[in-house]
């Protein structure tokens, strides 16, 4: 089985896979850290140094081979729907739910992690807000075509996200989180 998580960086993509992995007895795997893994260096490096369109193509290349392998929760960076052919790829392969926030509560935990703000490029030259909210304005409707699921996460904790979405798409829990090992 494969889950994708798509939404804005700090929407807790990351956090909320870990727990469906862990309620649903699979693996999460982050799309960007696997990126990083194979560019051997930041994602704000490789925007830097090759630009936009060449870490297009490599965060592409990695969301097909995470989802030609064995079931996964993939967390797929804020920006992975931009293309359609991986837009289609996620939807083939199973649910894609979108998590979301306000653009106040994405700043707030985007400037609360350090490591991703020191890792993720800036993608205008506004400041943070400005660029959320830009950012969404351009991204909403293909965060909204691309999505089974829409899920808000402000004011939940990421087991009570994985929750709602287990009920929402009717999955079954492995038998190890139902007797609490």
């Amino acid at each position: 089985m494969f889950l994708t998580l798509i939404g804005y960086r700090g929407s807790g993509k990351t956090s909320v896979a870990e727990a469906l992995a862990q309620k649903l007895g699979l693996t999460a795997v982050d799309s960007d850290q696997i990126i990083q893994q194979r560019a051997g260096c930041s994602i704000k490096e490789i925007f830097e140094r090759q630009g936009e369109t060449a870490f297009r193509n490599l965060e592409a290349e990695v969301i097909a081979d995470i989802l030609s392998g064995p079931g996964t929760i993939l967390s797929a960076g804020g920006g992975a729907i931009l293309r359609e052919n991986t837009r289609e790829r996620m939807r083939s392969a199973g649910p894609v739910v979108w998590l979301t926030a306000t653009p106040e509560e994405l700043g707030r935990r985007i400037a609360a992690d350090e490591v991703s703000s020191a890792q993720r490029p800036s993608l205008t030259d506004a400041g943070l807000l400005q660029e959320i909210e830009s950012v969404l304005q351009q991204r909403t409707p293909i965060y909204e075509e691309a999505s089974t699921l829409q899920i808000e996460t402000e004011g939940k904790s990421p087991d009570e996200i994985a929750d709602e979405i287990i009920a929402a798409l009717h999955l079954k829990p492995s038998k190890q989180t139902k007797e609490g090992n």
